[in-house]
């Protein structure tokens, strides 16, 4: 597959060609690239509050398939873990309990909750035995404000990967924040994840597709801008909509502002709103086969179906046809690629650009070629 189609600037690019979206090898080295290298989301810090509490799950089921545990100790220090025994592969930690050790229920091996072996039965007169290999593999875990995220193999520290979040609205009182499952969903869209990505990075359809939405913002002032590893767009609020009280010397200062939607690399979207934030997490589940979670977290009750914040369902579904409808049209023989918006679409060529260099196919954006 050739490069040649992703010009640095949007206004000479094409868009990624369509038998990206069908491409095997393609899908599995982004899949190692771009998710076993970004900070995935792991779950609320009620997950693992207490010492002794454990929480076994799998991160990005149906694509990594990595069984992960986090582990608070004694000391109440909590950690990520490999959840896979080392005498034999069965899973260590099978539900969310308070224990003072960890152990294998097929062959009883147990191990401490930072992960080291502690005994073996049955394990007299073997050679070289413990290793370090038989200790459970730690894996990197941070927790950014309230939230737990983890990583196979970061690119980027934790810390560079939210500063980008944490310079426009670090302001909000996020450890705040308070979970709200009976408005939580899960979506299953009919079409490769990236297209799903594509639709959110730009605000250039939301005229077309989501009348209701359009009437909160003031679509004219709203801007796209990326980051090395991101995007941020910012939605300015129509007359007489829930904004922002935005502080003193705020980058946004003195403008009304109904969210902030910012995208980190590949999967992860944060959308904030007065009311609170709805992170979104989006989950490939094959190659044209895509689970969306939708998981809010609330701040202010009382602005939570006002303004751009509301009826998130229906937009939701809105673009979930759009993108469905994207997914069949790519199988067509008439269409190969297309080109950008220069003045709309710079946060879907920035993705694009990314896409293409975990795939092997360009250097990643700001490095020479």
């Amino acid at each position: 597959m050739s490069s040649d189609f992703l010009d640095p600037a949007p206004g000479r690019s094409e868009t990624l060609p369509s038998e990206f979206y069908f491409d095997s090898a393609v899908f599995h080295r982004v899949r190692e690239s771009a998710f076993g290298g970004s900070w995935q989301w792991v779950g609320d810090l009620d997950r693992c509050r207490i010492p002794g509490q454990t929480h076994p799950f799998t991160l990005l089921e149906g694509l990594l398939d990595e069984p992960l545990l986090l582990a608070r100790d004694r000391d109440d220090q909590v950690r990520c873990l490999s959840n896979v025994c080392t005498h034999r592969a069965a899973l260590v930690c099978e539900g969310d309990s308070v224990v003072n050790h960890l152990r294998c229920r097929y062959h009883g091996r147990r191990f401490g909750l930072d992960g080291r072996l502690q005994h073996m039965p049955e394990f007299e007169g073997v050679e070289g035995f413990p290793a370090p290999s038989d200790n459970l593999t730690e894996v990197p875990l941070t927790l950014w404000r309230r939230w737990f995220f983890c990583s196979l193999h970061p690119r980027l520290s934790a810390e560079e990967f939210f500063r980008p979040v944490e310079e426009r609205v670090g302001f909000l009182p996020l450890e705040h924040f308070q979970p709200r499952p009976d408005r939580a969903r899960d979506y299953m869209i009919r079409a490769h994840w990236a297209l799903y990505v594509d639709n959110y990075l730009e605000g250039f359809h939301i005229p077309y597709i989501h009348a209701a939405l359009n009437s909160t913002l003031d679509y004219g002032s709203y801007e796209v801008l990326t980051f090395d590893h991101g995007v941020l767009q910012v939605g300015p609020a129509a007359d007489g909509e829930p904004c922002f009280d935005l502080p003193a010397g705020h980058p946004d200062e003195g403008r009304r502002i109904a969210a902030y939607y910012f995208w980190l690399h590949p999967n992860l979207m944060l959308n904030f709103y007065p009311w609170g934030l709805s992170v979104n997490v989006v989950r490939p589940m094959g190659m044209n086969r895509t689970k969306v979670s939708f998981l809010p977290f609330v701040w202010d009750e009382s602005k939570l179906d006002e303004g751009a914040g509301a009826a998130l369902d229906r937009v939701e579904r809105e673009d979930e046809a759009v993108v469905e409808s994207v997914q069949k049209g790519l199988k067509s023989r008439f269409y190969r690629a297309g080109r950008f918006s220069a003045a709309r679409e710079n946060g879907t060529h920035h993705f694009h650009r990314l896409l293409a260099a975990d795939a092997g196919l360009v250097r990643p954006p700001g490095q020479p070629e």
